[in-house]
């Protein structure tokens, strides 16, 4: 899919010196653990989302700014940590020392309306950035800022909220709470509807820890010149998957497949696909790791208003021939063990591998890992400063063998967007792999 946009090559961003926004009141200064889980090395990585939002004229002579600017300190009160900085303990223990000194702010102007991002705004974003300026030195994990913001007015009345935070702090609902708060207290709230909690130790490893599942998604892979995940000439594109391309994918599957979801369907089918664009060894071990949200599986539930990660990676791990010499069922069935994974007990199991093995595990960053988070229920849009809902909310792209479910909508049809980061020469392969698949003759389905 295209990316239907008439930004021109060259255009104008202005951008202010970064500031500190701190909490608009004086927050405790104490020392607060993360969890056992929050410790991992993988999580010590940048998430940059964005948020498009259109001129309306209610809001005329408003500034967007100076107003989500304003109402981030009231809402730093209240998520006090995200105006700390990480430190490290001993054996690697993380701890956010709540020092006020704030998250950092930048104000921009672009010579851009939000019409030439194109009709059906999408990531990934040409010129981001531009839209999320990285102040030098800001994405290292200890001793800085937590989150970075930017708000870019367009020429139009426009604008665009960009955010990045730090992935050990919290997830993905945990930021949508911290923006939604925000933009109940910019539309004049005095508090947030519900209380922050942090409650990290919910997530740490019993006493003894006891490791009680298999955590394929952690084993060591040797780092060899063709595994290991390139730093250059990689290209980033989002693929569309509406009701026709899903009912299509769906005729594929063997008639006693059944009670998949599209969620399994689509992550088979991608998998399988960026297998085969890769042109890995066919005796090489690949793994599927799934972003499991634990929040509706917590029992008993996790306290109204954590913020905090509250999600693992469970991973099923099959060989590459194996998964490119089956048909598209053999992946749905791994994908539908790796949600069965997920029960109450693994994040505990987690935790206790993180603390048996110290701080330094992390998920394999290599060729044959891929993971997927499916976002399609996070509700991003609803976040509103003012402005109404966003016309576009969620990640700004793939973040290397990352990629996200997003919803979307392609000219009237909705469905699910899906960012993808591969190698030039692979991403080619991958494009042509899923039209191969979507033209299989009919008879695929019964082998």
């Amino acid at each position: 899919m295209a990316i239907d946009s008439e930004i021109p090559s060259a255009f104008a961003v202005r951008r202010c010196k970064a500031k500190f926004v701190t909490p608009a009141k004086p927050s405790p200064h104490e020392r607060k653990l993360l969890s056992d889980i929050d410790d991992q090395q993988s999580l010590r990585f940048q998430v940059p989302y964005n948020q498009f939002y259109r001129f309306d004229p209610a809001m005329q002579g408003k500034d967007p700014v100076k107003i989500i600017r304003r109402r981030s300190k009231k809402t730093l009160v209240f998520y006090y940590p995200f105006a700390g900085r990480l430190r490290e303990g001993v054996n690697g223990k993380l701890i956010v020392d709540c020092t006020g000194e704030g998250v950092l702010f930048i104000e921009a102007d672009a010579d851009l309306t939000v019409e030439q991002f194109g009709a059906a705004l999408h990531p990934p974003f040409p010129f981001f950035d531009e839209l999320l300026y990285n102040v030098p030195g800001s994405d290292e994990t200890l001793n800085y800022p937590l989150l970075l913001i930017q708000v870019t007015r367009l020429k139009c009345g426009s604008f665009i909220f960009a955010i990045r935070f730090n992935h050990v702090i919290c997830d993905g609902t945990g930021i949508k709470q911290f923006m939604f708060d925000m933009g109940e207290i910019a539309r004049g709230a005095s508090s947030c509807s519900i209380s922050s909690v942090w409650e990290k130790h919910l997530f740490d490893a019993e006493d003894p820890p006891l490791v009680t599942f298999k955590h394929h998604e952690y084993d060591e892979v040797e780092a060899t010149a063709a595994a290991t995940w390139p730093s250059d000439n990689l290209v980033q594109r989002s693929f569309f998957f509406g009701p026709d391309e899903v009912s299509v994918l769906r005729m594929l599957l063997p008639t006693h497949l059944h009670n998949f979801t599209k969620f399994e369907l689509l992550t088979a089918c991608l998998w399988r696909c960026r297998t085969i664009a890769l042109n890995l060894d066919p005796d090489e071990k690949v793994r599927m790791l799934c972003a499991a949200n634990l929040r509706p599986r917590s029992n008993p539930s996790l306290p109204s208003g954590y913020y905090g990660n509250a999600f693992v990676f469970p991973s099923e791990i099959t060989t590459v021939g194996k998964l490119v010499r089956n048909p598209l069922g053999y992946a749905v069935e791994l994908v539908k063990q790796v949600k069965a994974n997920t029960k109450m007990e693994y994040p505990k199991s987690v935790a206790a591998l993180m603390v048996s093995r110290g701080k330094q595990l992390h998920l394999p960053n290599v060729m044959g890992s891929y993971i997927i988070s499916d976002l399609t229920k996070m509700g991003y849009e609803e976040v509103d400063f003012g402005w109404g809902k966003a016309v576009f909310a969620g990640p700004a792209k793939a973040l290397g063998v990352i990629s996200f479910f997003i919803e979307s909508n392609k000219k009237g049809e909705d469905g699910t967007l899906v960012p993808i980061c591969l190698p030039a020469p692979a991403m080619e392969r991958f494009a042509d792999e899923l039209d191969i698949l979507k033209q299989q003759p009919m008879e695929d389905k019964k082998s």
